[in-house]
């Protein structure tokens, strides 16, 4: 039983258990435990988003990681695939992130990136849980020119920005397009406008003011109505959000009609199979994502994998067997020939390049798929729910997918990264599967 690592790091309400400054500390010196070694002087990153809390995590892990001899860089503030990018930019032997990435300000978190980029496997994972609880850091105690310093990098989103518009195709410009980019007043505010505009789009910012309390209100990802209703309104070509973290997209196109992750796959599947750059013809996704996009990859001559919820068991397969493209409904894109973590302004920019080399508005490429009526329901629980032994919940959904059949799906699943179950309906008719889905989550919520 892990008692610390979700499925996508540490995550809770800052300053309650176990987002505390003296687990965080804690963390830090397990983090420089595991990295040490007795020939060389390591450095680990630490960048966060724009939550107020993030100054007093990050110090935390900061004291940590040196009162076990190990450097620390600070980045500041910076998207998470930003800081995948700086620790093996800088050759430093982890990266850590402190951030809640969709989640509201008052939460807050710890992703771990190891030297090469990638986030940790859960073996290392329960290895760091196991030092936090354990004596065994208890007598390594550096002194003297041992203890490790923190210096700041001022020029880590320089470098980033710089990442990003090398990925851009060189003959191409986003001169003349009209863009509306909301940041979600998150860790993107200061990379992703100045990426867009000097490439040469005209670029109308939302979501670029965070005061370390509004991250992801009312903006972004999470409520992309909200650049949607703005491209309408200014008649810009494409509208995208980004969320807290900046690892994830979600689009809009020249109609506000809102074009999710699962639609930017297959846009992005389809190019390059085109190009004969998809390897293995293979995009790997998870079980949220819509039937329709394994219907569409079928049809292109390429197929779908799934994997269990979570970007990171997306990347692990695909590092596991040599897969190049992946990705989640939810917007976070890998694309492992460039990064090796979701990345919205990556992804962003890859739809772009595809939107001026084919010459079509994004209403016309998302045409690529065709979307089963899918419906999502959120419940927010007071108390923690095993679902394997909830039999009469089990019965329902038992029940719901033989009615269903092969033209519809079912999934309930425990969120990892907040007190929440997630209920997952798919079929050919709005009307039922809407109708299963409220069932499913009455039970759920009365339980």
């Amino acid at each position: 039983m892990r008692r610390l690592f979700g499925t996508d790091g540490i995550r809770g309400v800052a300053n309650i258990y176990p987002m505390t400054t003296e687990i965080a500390m804690q963390v830090g010196r397990a983090i420089a435990f595991v990295v040490k070694n007795k020939k060389n002087r390591h450095r680990i990153v630490i960048g966060k988003d724009t939550r107020v809390s993030g100054y007093m995590i990050e110090n935390a892990l900061a004291a940590g990681i040196c009162s076990m001899g190990v450097d620390v860089l600070l980045v500041g503030p910076l998207p998470t695939p930003g800081i995948a990018f700086i620790t093996t930019s800088m050759r430093a032997d982890a990266g850590v992130v402190v951030s809640a990435s969709h989640n509201p300000f008052q939460d807050n978190g710890i992703k771990i990136f190891s030297s090469d980029g990638f986030k940790l496997p859960d073996k290392v994972e329960e290895n760091i849980e196991g030092l936090i609880f354990s004596q065994k850091m208890a007598t390594l105690r550096p002194v003297a020119e041992e203890v490790g310093k923190a210096r700041r990098i001022d020029d880590a989103k320089g470098r980033y920005i710089v990442f990003l518009k090398n990925i851009f195709p060189k003959k191409q410009t986003l001169d003349g397009m009209h863009i509306v980019l909301d940041c979600a007043n998150g860790a993107t505010y200061g990379v992703a406008p100045y990426v867009f505009e000097e490439l040469g789009a005209k670029v109308t910012a939302l979501g670029v003011t965070p005061d370390g309390k509004n991250i992801n209100y009312n903006c972004g990802a999470l409520h992309p109505e909200i650049m949607a209703a703005k491209v309408k309104e200014t008649g810009a070509d494409l509208g995208l959000a980004l969320d807290g973290d900046g690892d994830r997209l979600i689009v809009c196109d020249e109609n506000g009609k809102i074009v999710d992750g699962d639609h930017i796959m297959a846009i992005c599947a389809e190019d390059l199979l085109r190009k004969r750059k998809l390897k293995k013809k293979t995009l790997v996704t998870t079980v949220m994502s819509n039937m329709g996009l394994g219907i569409a990859m079928k049809e292109m001559g390429g197929k779908m994998i799934r994997t269990k919820v979570g970007d990171r068991y997306v990347v692990e397969e695909m590092r596991k067997n040599g897969y190049s493209f992946g990705g989640e409904q939810s917007g976070h894109l890998v694309f492992l020939d460039h990064i090796t973590t979701g990345d919205g302004n990556l992804a962003a920019l890859r739809l772009l390049s595809i939107m001026r080399k084919r010459n079509k508005p994004l209403s016309k490429l998302a045409n690529v798929m065709t979307s089963y009526p899918q419906v999502l329901n959120n419940i927010r629980t007071s108390s923690k729910i095993n679902l394997d032994n909830f039999s009469d919940l089990q019965k329902t959904v038992t029940k719901m997918k033989k009615k269903l059949g092969k033209k519809g799906r079912i999934l309930v699943r425990a969120s990892g990264t907040e007190p929440v179950i997630r209920v997952m309906v798919e079929g050919e008719k709005r009307k039922t599967i809407q109708a299963m889905a409220d069932e499913l989550g009455e039970m759920i919520a009365c339980a």
